[in-house]
């Protein structure tokens, strides 16, 4: 494996790993800080999540696209920017990075080190929830690369899950590798095994309607840089 290769694929199972860290850790630590108010456990798993993101796309940016997510590097391989063996290596590893976050969290709450969610999640408004949290996700991020703004991505990114924690019923996970690793904690982020793959299949929905609305908004082909507009 050519070394630049394998950088790359470390920092996204890192990124990865350590995304899950902090979902599922913060959610654990919201249950027992929390117990009697689910608002806030909440509005604490959002921000915990929100912040080390940005932090993860600002350390492992510059190595590998700091992605942590297999639609956003379907999306880049559309894009250009990756190639078939890029592509692949980035979604296996974010995948075991995830799996790895969610195996490390348990265990520094001293929850089993891998144990099936019970949480059912699916219905209508929840798959929905994930198409939506999809797309503005692929959105943010690529609006921003297609207009040169990248040094924006880490906080909007950030800002957008927060956001989406609260304004989807799904509690937006727009992420396939995130809601496989997800299935393996019984705690406030884990989402029961039977309702992963429905999850999935919403979110790659979702990616193709932004495919599909990028190019209408942002063609791949204008690549003259914009400034950013003052609100």
């Amino acid at each position: 494996m050519p070394d630049g290769l394998a950088r790359k694929l470390t920092a996204e199972a890192l990124g990865s790993c350590f995304l899950l860290v902090a979902v599922v850790g913060s959610g654990v630590a919201a249950q027992r800080l929390s117990p009697n108010d689910v608002g806030l456990q909440l509005l604490e798993n959002a921000v915990a999540t929100g912040v080390a993101l940005v932090g993860l796309i600002l350390v492992f940016g510059p190595v590998s696209g700091g992605q942590f997510n297999p639609v956003v590097t379907a999306v880049a391989r559309i894009d250009g920017t990756l190639t078939n063996r890029e592509t692949g290596g980035y979604v296996v590893a974010q995948v075991l990075g995830a799996c790895a976050g969610t195996l490390l969290a348990n265990a520094m709450f001293a929850l089993p080190l891998a144990q099936w969610s019970t949480t059912a999640r699916s219905s209508g408004p929840l798959w929905l929830s994930e198409v939506v949290a999809t797309v503005g996700l692929l959105l943010v991020i690529f609006a921003l690369v297609r207009s040169h703004r990248q040094a924006f991505i880490p906080f909007a990114v950030g800002a957008w899950i927060t956001g989406a924690y609260w304004f989807t019923s799904s509690t937006s996970f727009a992420n396939p590798a995130a809601t496989v690793a997800r299935t393996l904690t019984n705690s406030f982020a884990g989402i029961r095994p039977s309702s992963a793959p429905m999850f999935i299949v919403m979110q790659l929905i979702g990616c193709a309607v932004a495919i599909g609305l990028l190019q209408v908004l942002y063609p791949s082909h204008a690549t003259s840089p914009q400034e950013p507009i003052d609100v």
